[in-house]
């Protein structure tokens, strides 16, 4: 495991103002600025591009690869994040809010309501 920097902390504070910083940026120097103007589906497929990434070094077990892809997949996260108005204050929260419940126990209260056309349920 690496050693923990006090600094590292701030990262994702400090990287989250930049990419709010740069949503209204010029397209054509900005990489924020410019997949932002592309829409939604453009952001949604760079965040699943990065996460398929990120899978297939951890299946290949190269930890500097995992490293870095997650770190692409965390950065496009966070552009995500910031074209809903949220930051990494939002998701901090809500794993504050699941830290000491069961994994099984929070998953159960998210399930969906169960309907008369669910026969599932």
């Amino acid at each position: 495991m690496a050693t923990r920097d006090p600094r590292a902390a701030d990262v994702l504070a400090r990287l989250a103002a930049t990419i709010e910083a740069r949503k209204g940026s010029d397209p054509r120097t900005s990489y924020v600025a410019s997949l932002l103007a592309t829409g939604e589906d453009a952001v949604l497929k760079k965040v699943a591009e990065e996460a398929t990434e990120a899978v297939l070094a951890a299946k290949d077990g190269d930890k500097i690869r995992i490293t870095a892809e997650v770190a692409d997949l965390w950065f496009h996260c966070l552009v995500l994040l910031a074209r809903h108005g949220l930051g990494p204050a939002d998701v901090l929260a809500e794993l504050a809010r699941r830290e000491g419940v069961s994994g099984h126990v929070e998953k159960a209260s998210r399930a969906r309501p169960a309907t008369f056309s669910d026969p599932d349920r």
